[in-house]
Protein backbone atom coordinates (compact mmCIF):
# COMPACT_ATOMS: atom_id res chain seq x y z
CA UNK A 1 0.00 0.00 0.00
CA UNK A 2 2.90 2.32 0.69
CA UNK A 3 4.44 1.92 -2.77
CA UNK A 4 1.60 0.99 -5.15
CA UNK A 5 0.38 3.78 -7.43
CA UNK A 6 -2.94 5.25 -6.42
CA UNK A 7 -5.73 4.25 -8.84
CA UNK A 8 -6.92 7.06 -11.06
CA UNK A 9 -10.08 8.66 -9.70
CA UNK A 10 -11.38 10.51 -12.74
CA UNK A 11 -11.16 10.73 -16.52
CA UNK A 12 -12.63 14.24 -16.58
CA UNK A 13 -10.78 17.49 -17.30
CA UNK A 14 -11.09 19.78 -14.24
CA UNK A 15 -10.66 22.95 -16.32
CA UNK A 16 -13.43 21.90 -18.70
CA UNK A 17 -15.68 21.08 -15.73
CA UNK A 18 -15.01 24.53 -14.28
CA UNK A 19 -15.94 26.25 -17.54
CA UNK A 20 -19.18 24.28 -17.90
CA UNK A 21 -20.08 24.81 -14.24
CA UNK A 22 -19.72 28.57 -14.60
CA UNK A 23 -22.01 28.54 -17.63
CA UNK A 24 -24.62 26.45 -15.77
CA UNK A 25 -24.51 28.62 -12.65
CA UNK A 26 -25.05 31.76 -14.71
CA UNK A 27 -28.37 30.31 -15.89
CA UNK A 28 -29.51 29.14 -12.46
CA UNK A 29 -28.48 32.37 -10.72
CA UNK A 30 -28.21 35.21 -13.26
CA UNK A 31 -25.10 37.26 -12.76
CA UNK A 32 -23.38 34.62 -10.65
CA UNK A 33 -19.92 33.22 -11.33
CA UNK A 34 -18.27 30.04 -10.07
CA UNK A 35 -14.80 30.90 -8.77
CA UNK A 36 -11.98 28.89 -7.26
CA UNK A 37 -13.24 25.65 -8.82
CA UNK A 38 -11.10 22.75 -7.68
CA UNK A 39 -11.10 19.01 -7.15
CA UNK A 40 -10.29 17.98 -3.56
CA UNK A 41 -7.33 15.68 -2.99
CA UNK A 42 -9.67 13.22 -1.28
CA UNK A 43 -11.89 12.83 -4.37
CA UNK A 44 -13.07 9.24 -4.50
CA UNK A 45 -13.45 6.72 -7.30
CA UNK A 46 -17.24 6.71 -7.10
CA UNK A 47 -19.18 9.96 -7.38
CA UNK A 48 -16.89 12.95 -7.86
CA UNK A 49 -16.74 16.20 -5.93
CA UNK A 50 -15.96 19.74 -7.02
CA UNK A 51 -15.44 22.63 -4.62
CA UNK A 52 -16.16 26.20 -5.64
CA UNK A 53 -17.29 29.62 -4.44
CA UNK A 54 -20.24 31.64 -5.75
CA UNK A 55 -19.54 35.24 -6.70
CA UNK A 56 -22.88 37.11 -6.52
CA UNK A 57 -24.31 40.03 -4.52
CA UNK A 58 -26.76 37.79 -2.64
CA UNK A 59 -25.86 34.13 -3.18
CA UNK A 60 -27.99 31.48 -1.46
CA UNK A 61 -24.68 29.79 -0.64
CA UNK A 62 -21.20 31.21 -1.04
CA UNK A 63 -19.00 28.17 -0.30
CA UNK A 64 -20.25 25.18 -2.28
CA UNK A 65 -19.52 21.53 -2.95
CA UNK A 66 -20.85 19.79 -6.03
CA UNK A 67 -21.53 16.05 -6.11
CA UNK A 68 -21.28 14.70 -9.67
CA UNK A 69 -22.28 11.23 -10.81
CA UNK A 70 -19.44 9.13 -12.12
CA UNK A 71 -18.59 9.29 -15.81
CA UNK A 72 -20.40 6.26 -17.28
CA UNK A 73 -17.56 5.78 -19.78
CA UNK A 74 -14.93 5.54 -17.03
CA UNK A 75 -15.45 1.96 -15.77
CA UNK A 76 -17.55 3.07 -12.82
CA UNK A 77 -17.38 1.50 -9.38
CA UNK A 78 -21.16 1.07 -9.15
CA UNK A 79 -23.61 0.25 -11.95
CA UNK A 80 -26.04 3.07 -11.12
CA UNK A 81 -25.56 6.60 -9.76
CA UNK A 82 -28.90 7.97 -8.64
CA UNK A 83 -28.15 11.57 -7.68
CA UNK A 84 -31.82 12.52 -7.17
CA UNK A 85 -32.06 9.67 -4.65
CA UNK A 86 -29.01 10.96 -2.76
CA UNK A 87 -30.40 14.49 -2.84
CA UNK A 88 -33.74 13.32 -1.47
CA UNK A 89 -32.02 11.24 1.23
CA UNK A 90 -30.03 14.22 2.49
CA UNK A 91 -33.17 16.34 2.59
CA UNK A 92 -34.98 13.61 4.52
CA UNK A 93 -32.21 13.28 7.11
CA UNK A 94 -31.97 17.04 7.50
CA UNK A 95 -35.73 17.31 8.02
CA UNK A 96 -36.13 14.52 10.58
CA UNK A 97 -32.85 14.44 12.53
CA UNK A 98 -30.37 16.69 14.25
CA UNK A 99 -27.46 15.22 12.28
CA UNK A 100 -25.18 17.84 10.69
CA UNK A 101 -26.12 17.19 7.06
CA UNK A 102 -24.93 19.82 4.57
CA UNK A 103 -27.70 21.97 3.18
CA UNK A 104 -28.56 20.84 -0.35
CA UNK A 105 -29.46 23.63 -2.76
CA UNK A 106 -29.67 22.71 -6.44
CA UNK A 107 -30.34 19.38 -8.12
CA UNK A 108 -29.55 19.08 -11.83
CA UNK A 109 -30.92 15.89 -13.36
CA UNK A 110 -30.03 16.81 -16.95
CA UNK A 111 -26.63 15.28 -17.83
CA UNK A 112 -26.08 17.96 -20.46
CA UNK A 113 -24.37 20.74 -18.44
CA UNK A 114 -21.59 18.64 -16.86
CA UNK A 115 -21.94 15.26 -18.59
CA UNK A 116 -23.84 13.62 -15.71
CA UNK A 117 -26.47 14.59 -13.09
CA UNK A 118 -25.24 16.47 -10.03
CA UNK A 119 -26.35 18.43 -6.99
CA UNK A 120 -24.88 21.40 -5.17
CA UNK A 121 -24.67 21.67 -1.38
CA UNK A 122 -23.02 23.88 1.17
CA UNK A 123 -19.31 23.35 1.74
CA UNK A 124 -18.53 22.73 5.39
CA UNK A 125 -15.08 23.58 6.68
CA UNK A 126 -13.20 21.15 8.87
CA UNK A 127 -10.99 18.10 8.59
CA UNK A 128 -11.58 14.50 7.55
CA UNK A 129 -9.70 11.40 8.75
CA UNK A 130 -7.61 10.51 5.67
CA UNK A 131 -7.91 7.32 3.64
CA UNK A 132 -4.56 7.69 1.85
CA UNK A 133 -2.47 7.22 3.81
CA UNK A 134 -5.09 5.98 6.28
CA UNK A 135 -5.66 7.72 9.57
CA UNK A 136 -4.30 4.63 11.33
CA UNK A 137 -0.85 5.51 9.95
CA UNK A 138 1.45 7.88 11.79
CA UNK A 139 1.68 11.47 10.66
CA UNK A 140 -1.93 12.71 10.53
CA UNK A 141 -4.10 14.73 12.88
CA UNK A 142 -6.21 11.85 14.19
CA UNK A 143 -3.26 9.55 14.87
CA UNK A 144 -1.50 12.41 16.65
CA UNK A 145 -4.52 13.20 18.85
CA UNK A 146 -4.73 12.21 22.50
CA UNK A 147 -6.61 9.12 23.64
CA UNK A 148 -9.27 11.38 25.16
CA UNK A 149 -9.73 13.31 21.91
CA UNK A 150 -10.06 10.11 19.87
CA UNK A 151 -12.50 8.71 22.44
CA UNK A 152 -14.64 11.83 22.07
CA UNK A 153 -14.62 11.54 18.28
CA UNK A 154 -15.48 7.85 18.52
CA UNK A 155 -18.45 8.41 20.82
CA UNK A 156 -19.74 11.32 18.74
CA UNK A 157 -19.45 9.29 15.55
CA UNK A 158 -21.34 6.32 16.96
CA UNK A 159 -23.92 8.85 18.10
CA UNK A 160 -24.51 9.79 14.47
CA UNK A 161 -25.70 6.26 13.74
CA UNK A 162 -27.75 6.08 16.91
CA UNK A 163 -29.63 9.29 16.09
CA UNK A 164 -30.06 8.47 12.42
CA UNK A 165 -31.56 5.05 13.19
CA UNK A 166 -33.81 6.39 15.93
CA UNK A 167 -35.02 9.64 14.40
CA UNK A 168 -35.91 8.99 10.74
CA UNK A 169 -39.43 7.52 10.33
CA UNK A 170 -39.08 4.42 8.14
CA UNK A 171 -42.36 5.29 6.43
CA UNK A 172 -40.75 8.50 5.12
CA UNK A 173 -37.77 6.53 3.75
CA UNK A 174 -39.78 3.97 1.77
CA UNK A 175 -38.16 5.17 -1.47
CA UNK A 176 -34.90 3.65 -0.17
CA UNK A 177 -36.35 0.12 0.07
CA UNK A 178 -34.37 -2.24 -2.15
CA UNK A 179 -36.22 -4.32 -4.75
CA UNK A 180 -36.90 -8.02 -4.39
CA UNK A 181 -38.65 -10.38 -2.04
CA UNK A 182 -38.28 -11.00 1.68
CA UNK A 183 -37.31 -8.67 4.49
CA UNK A 184 -34.94 -5.73 4.34
CA UNK A 185 -31.85 -7.81 5.16
CA UNK A 186 -32.63 -10.43 2.52
CA UNK A 187 -33.15 -7.71 -0.08
CA UNK A 188 -29.89 -6.03 0.94
CA UNK A 189 -27.89 -9.25 0.50
CA UNK A 190 -29.66 -10.03 -2.77
CA UNK A 191 -28.64 -6.61 -4.07
CA UNK A 192 -25.02 -7.36 -3.13
CA UNK A 193 -25.17 -10.67 -4.99
CA UNK A 194 -26.40 -8.81 -8.07
CA UNK A 195 -23.60 -6.27 -7.67
CA UNK A 196 -21.02 -9.06 -7.47
CA UNK A 197 -22.38 -10.67 -10.64
CA UNK A 198 -22.06 -7.30 -12.40
CA UNK A 199 -18.45 -6.89 -11.20
CA UNK A 200 -17.31 -10.32 -12.46
CA UNK A 201 -19.28 -10.33 -15.71
CA UNK A 202 -16.76 -11.59 -18.29
CA UNK A 203 -13.95 -11.60 -15.70
CA UNK A 204 -12.51 -14.18 -13.25
CA UNK A 205 -14.83 -14.90 -10.35
CA UNK A 206 -13.73 -14.78 -6.70
CA UNK A 207 -13.92 -18.12 -4.84
CA UNK A 208 -13.39 -16.22 -1.57
CA UNK A 209 -16.32 -13.87 -2.10
CA UNK A 210 -18.54 -16.76 -3.09
CA UNK A 211 -17.52 -18.73 0.03
CA UNK A 212 -18.38 -15.66 2.12
CA UNK A 213 -21.87 -15.57 0.61
CA UNK A 214 -22.26 -19.25 1.51
CA UNK A 215 -21.16 -18.57 5.10
CA UNK A 216 -23.70 -15.77 5.38
CA UNK A 217 -26.47 -18.24 4.62
CA UNK A 218 -25.18 -20.57 7.34
CA UNK A 219 -25.03 -17.73 9.87
CA UNK A 220 -28.27 -16.03 8.84
CA UNK A 221 -29.89 -14.38 11.91
CA UNK A 222 -32.99 -16.06 13.26
CA UNK A 223 -34.41 -12.56 13.77
CA UNK A 224 -33.07 -9.95 11.37
CA UNK A 225 -34.27 -7.17 13.65
CA UNK A 226 -35.83 -3.76 13.13
CA UNK A 227 -35.59 -2.05 9.76
CA UNK A 228 -34.21 1.50 9.84
CA UNK A 229 -32.67 4.01 7.47
CA UNK A 230 -29.03 3.02 6.99
CA UNK A 231 -26.41 5.61 6.05
CA UNK A 232 -24.77 2.87 3.98
CA UNK A 233 -21.16 4.11 4.05
CA UNK A 234 -21.00 4.60 7.81
CA UNK A 235 -17.39 5.45 8.54
CA UNK A 236 -15.44 8.34 9.98
CA UNK A 237 -13.80 9.01 6.60
CA UNK A 238 -17.18 10.31 5.45
CA UNK A 239 -17.46 12.88 8.25
CA UNK A 240 -16.04 16.40 8.39
CA UNK A 241 -14.99 17.23 11.95
CA UNK A 242 -14.70 20.58 13.67
CA UNK A 243 -12.00 19.68 16.12
CA UNK A 244 -13.26 16.26 17.22
CA UNK A 245 -16.96 17.00 16.83
CA UNK A 246 -18.89 15.98 13.67
CA UNK A 247 -19.64 19.03 11.52
CA UNK A 248 -20.98 17.33 8.36
CA UNK A 249 -22.08 13.82 7.44
CA UNK A 250 -21.31 13.02 3.79
CA UNK A 251 -21.70 10.37 1.08
CA UNK A 252 -25.24 9.02 1.12
CA UNK A 253 -25.10 7.08 -2.17
CA UNK A 254 -25.27 3.68 -0.40
CA UNK A 255 -28.20 4.61 1.87
CA UNK A 256 -30.90 1.93 2.11
CA UNK A 257 -33.43 0.36 4.45
CA UNK A 258 -31.79 -2.40 6.48
CA UNK A 259 -31.33 -3.60 10.06
CA UNK A 260 -29.36 -1.34 12.39
CA UNK A 261 -26.49 -3.84 12.45
CA UNK A 262 -25.74 -3.40 8.74
CA UNK A 263 -24.46 0.13 9.45
CA UNK A 264 -22.77 -0.97 12.67
CA UNK A 265 -20.97 -3.85 10.98
CA UNK A 266 -19.72 -1.47 8.29
CA UNK A 267 -18.41 1.00 10.88
CA UNK A 268 -16.65 -1.81 12.74
CA UNK A 269 -15.09 -3.41 9.69
CA UNK A 270 -14.03 -0.32 7.73
CA UNK A 271 -11.87 0.70 10.67
CA UNK A 272 -10.50 -2.84 10.97
CA UNK A 273 -9.64 -2.75 7.27
CA UNK A 274 -7.33 0.21 7.82
CA UNK A 275 -6.02 -1.09 11.12
CA UNK A 276 -5.14 -4.52 9.69
CA UNK A 277 -3.37 -2.95 6.69
CA UNK A 278 -1.40 -0.67 9.00
CA UNK A 279 -0.26 -3.53 11.23
CA UNK A 280 0.66 -5.51 8.11
CA UNK A 281 3.04 -2.70 7.13
CA UNK A 282 4.79 -2.75 10.48
CA UNK A 283 3.05 0.04 12.39
CA UNK A 284 0.99 -0.22 15.55
CA UNK A 285 -1.94 1.73 14.19
CA UNK A 286 -4.74 2.61 16.60
CA UNK A 287 -5.54 -0.71 18.32
CA UNK A 288 -7.76 0.83 21.02
CA UNK A 289 -9.78 3.00 18.65
CA UNK A 290 -13.23 2.01 17.32
CA UNK A 291 -13.01 -1.46 18.78
CA UNK A 292 -15.98 -3.66 18.02
CA UNK A 293 -17.01 -4.14 21.63
CA UNK A 294 -16.86 -0.38 22.32
CA UNK A 295 -18.98 0.41 19.28
CA UNK A 296 -21.57 -2.14 20.36
CA UNK A 297 -21.58 -0.93 23.97
CA UNK A 298 -21.85 2.74 23.03
CA UNK A 299 -24.63 2.10 20.53
CA UNK A 300 -26.59 0.05 23.08
CA UNK A 301 -26.24 2.80 25.68
CA UNK A 302 -27.34 5.50 23.24
CA UNK A 303 -30.32 3.66 21.74
CA UNK A 304 -31.38 0.95 24.19
CA UNK A 305 -30.86 -1.58 21.37
CA UNK A 306 -28.20 -4.23 21.97
CA UNK A 307 -26.53 -5.13 18.66
CA UNK A 308 -26.90 -8.79 17.75
CA UNK A 309 -25.55 -11.25 15.17
CA UNK A 310 -22.48 -9.06 14.82
CA UNK A 311 -20.26 -11.90 13.56
CA UNK A 312 -22.69 -12.14 10.65
CA UNK A 313 -22.78 -8.39 10.11
CA UNK A 314 -19.02 -7.79 10.26
CA UNK A 315 -18.54 -10.67 7.82
CA UNK A 316 -21.18 -9.10 5.59
CA UNK A 317 -19.37 -5.74 5.76
CA UNK A 318 -16.05 -7.36 4.85
CA UNK A 319 -17.77 -9.19 1.99
CA UNK A 320 -19.37 -6.01 0.65
CA UNK A 321 -16.04 -4.22 0.85
CA UNK A 322 -14.37 -7.10 -0.97
CA UNK A 323 -16.73 -6.71 -3.91
CA UNK A 324 -15.92 -3.00 -4.10
CA UNK A 325 -12.18 -3.77 -3.87
CA UNK A 326 -12.48 -6.31 -6.67
CA UNK A 327 -14.23 -3.77 -8.87
CA UNK A 328 -11.51 -1.18 -8.08
CA UNK A 329 -8.86 -3.75 -9.03
CA UNK A 330 -10.59 -4.64 -12.29
CA UNK A 331 -10.86 -0.91 -13.00
CA UNK A 332 -7.07 -0.68 -12.62
CA UNK A 333 -6.75 -3.59 -15.03
CA UNK A 334 -9.04 -1.78 -17.46
CA UNK A 335 -6.80 1.31 -17.40
CA UNK A 336 -3.59 -0.72 -17.69
CA UNK A 337 -2.50 -0.01 -14.12
CA UNK A 338 -2.51 -3.67 -13.07
CA UNK A 339 -2.79 -7.20 -14.46
CA UNK A 340 -5.12 -10.01 -13.43
CA UNK A 341 -3.14 -12.52 -11.32
CA UNK A 342 -3.60 -16.26 -11.38
CA UNK A 343 -5.60 -16.06 -8.14
CA UNK A 344 -8.16 -13.23 -8.44
CA UNK A 345 -8.72 -13.32 -4.67
CA UNK A 346 -5.32 -11.65 -4.20
CA UNK A 347 -6.77 -8.53 -5.85
CA UNK A 348 -8.79 -8.03 -2.65
CA UNK A 349 -6.54 -6.15 -0.22
CA UNK A 350 -8.17 -7.73 2.81
CA UNK A 351 -8.44 -11.27 1.44
CA UNK A 352 -6.63 -12.73 4.47
CA UNK A 353 -8.98 -11.13 7.02
CA UNK A 354 -12.05 -12.02 4.95
CA UNK A 355 -10.87 -15.63 4.73
CA UNK A 356 -10.37 -15.68 8.51
CA UNK A 357 -13.92 -14.38 9.01
CA UNK A 358 -15.31 -17.07 6.72
CA UNK A 359 -13.40 -19.67 8.74
CA UNK A 360 -14.64 -18.17 12.01
CA UNK A 361 -11.12 -17.43 13.28
CA UNK A 362 -10.86 -13.64 12.79
CA UNK A 363 -12.30 -12.48 16.11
Amino acid sequence: MATAPRPRTSTRDPEELARRLTAWLGVRLPGAKATGVRVPESNGMSSETLLFDVEHPEPPLRACALRLAADPAAYTIFPVYDLPRQHRTMQLVAEHTDLPVPRVLWLEEDPGPLGAPFFVMERVEGRVPPDVMPYTYEGNWLHSASDAERAHLEEASIGLLARLHDQVPVSEAAFLALPGEGGALRRHVTAQRSYYEWVVDGLPRSPLIESAFERLEEWWPADAGETVLNWGDARIGNVIYDGFEPAAVLDWEMAALAPREVDLGWMVYLHRFFQDLTVGFGQQGLPQFLRRERIEESYARLTGHTPRSMDFHTLYAALRHAIVMLRVAYRQVHFGEAAVPGDPDTLILHHASLAAMVQGSYW
